[in-house]
């Protein structure tokens, strides 16, 4: 969009100062989350970057509230101290990959950005519903087992975040068709945010919790899990 250009650099500029400032990203973390957002909005288009500005802030304020609450019941440990560039990857270098692919490959562009949209409705669908499903959820089940477990471990899911987190990937579903027009991709984006949702959610109760992956491994999954959701089903619908 002409003229946005200023604005979106200043945001990246202020974002970058203010999480570092904040304590929620490190130096690093800082720059690469404006690197990432450059990229998206380059390449993605200003729909893009709205997309990861939302991720960004739902997530921090997800994580933030009731923040006590979770500490009593060890909910937390996950998200102490600041995120790191490679958990901002984690989240992020999914779609940042994408944006280059839509600005290298113009006749794939439209597609890259569905993707995008999978990936970042994966990215929020998994961090509202741990986040806010450990306050709000009222039975805590492992999603292997189905058997009752201790809320806040990895693979551990109930009802009530599940459905706040596929909200939230109905958002990120809401500003892609604001930016690209509605029509069945809306649907398409909220069932690859729900998919990758569970998906972070098996590997958790699978693998994490074994030790034999790390935390931004199963993120960086979730979100390429969502994005090739979306593009399978574009494709048969």
């Amino acid at each position: 969009m002409p003229g946005t250009d200023p604005y979106v650099y200043i945001i990246l500029i202020a974002a970058a100062i203010w999480s570092y400032a904040t304590g929620k990203l490190t130096l690093a973390g800082s720059l690469t989350g404006a690197f990432i957002g450059y990229i998206l909005f380059k390449g993605g288009g200003l729909p893009s970057f709205v997309m990861l500005t939302f991720f960004f802030t739902a997530g921090s304020a997800a994580t933030k509230w009731q923040r006590g609450k979770k500490a009593l019941m060890n909910a937390e440990d996950n998200h102490k101290g600041r995120r790191t560039a490679k958990q901002v990857l984690a989240n992020g270098g999914v779609a940042a990959l994408l944006a280059v692919l839509a600005g290298l490959l113009p006749e794939y562009s439209s597609l890259a950005k569905l993707m995008i949209a999978g990936s970042f409705a994966a990215a929020t669908a998994d961090t509202l519903s741990s986040e806010l499903g450990t306050v709000y959820g009222r039975r805590f089940y492992n999603i292997i087992t189905l058997k009752k477990d201790t809320r806040g471990l990895d693979g551990v899911v109930s009802l009530e975040g599940t459905l706040i987190g596929t909200l939230g990937a109905a958002a990120i579903a809401a500003i892609y068709s604001i930016g690209f027009g509605w029509n069945e991709r809306f649907l398409i984006i909220i069932i690859g945010g729900f998919t990758g949702n569970v998906v972070d959610s098996v590997l958790g109760a699978w693998l994490e919790r074994k030790g034999l992956i790390g935390n931004n491994v199963v993120n960086f999954l979730n979100t390429l899990t969502g994005a090739i959701i979306c593009i399978a089903l574009n494709n048969v619908l």
